[in-house]
């Protein structure tokens, strides 16, 4: 979604959400992401300005503080971005892969069953396909990308063919590198 992103030319549109739409935002937030729930205020606080940055392609950038939190594209669900799971890494649902993957993920691949069923990934909750997901590296720390699940991990595991998650967001993209200046 964002290999070809560029934020300085992407941007089409900033503006001010109003509180009543920002209640909503955070109400579909918190029901596609219900870990969030403790840390919402963190994320999300009541009182300070969220912007609604509209780029080309349909995405729209959720911004606090000129951080980049959460994006969409049209009006699908809401991704979070790298930098907000890395802070709140345990919000999220997640899925680890292999060593093997990480150089491939890296590069915008997307991620396929055996590097998720091999020795070394785990797939530690069963999650239906659909399922908007950190990609944790086997020995890190830190999720490598954000993706969205293609199948559910039962069928991941039984079949272990083809691409389980899709890769969406990931280490050093250009989203990864954009910064919002006001």
């Amino acid at each position: 979604m964002f290999k070809k992103f560029n934020i300085k030319e992407d941007i089409a549109t900033r503006s001010l959400v109003k509180s009543s739409v920002q209640r909503n935002i955070r109400s579909k937030i918190l029901e596609q992401y219900n870990r969030l729930e403790p840390v919402i205020d963190e994320v999300l606080p009541k009182k300070s300005s969220l912007i609604l940055v509209k780029c080309h392609e349909h995405i729209n950038l959720l911004t606090v503080n000129n951080e980049i939190l959460f994006f969409q594209h049209f009006d699908g669900p809401y991704y979070p971005t790298l930098r907000l799971l890395h802070k709140y890494p345990h919000a999220f649902p997640r899925v680890q892969v292999d060593k093997g993957a990480t150089k491939r993920i890296l590069s915008g691949a997307n991620i396929m069953c055996p590097g998720l069923t091999s020795k070394g990934a785990r797939l530690e909750e069963a999650l239906p396909a659909n399922t908007i997901v950190g990609v944790f590296a086997e020995g890190k720390e830190h999720a490598l990308a954000i993706g969205l699940t293609k199948m559910s991990t039962d069928d991941i595991k039984n079949i272990n063919k083809d691409i389980g998650v899709e890769n969406i967001h990931y280490l050093n993209d250009p989203l990864w590198k954009s910064s919002i200046e006001t």
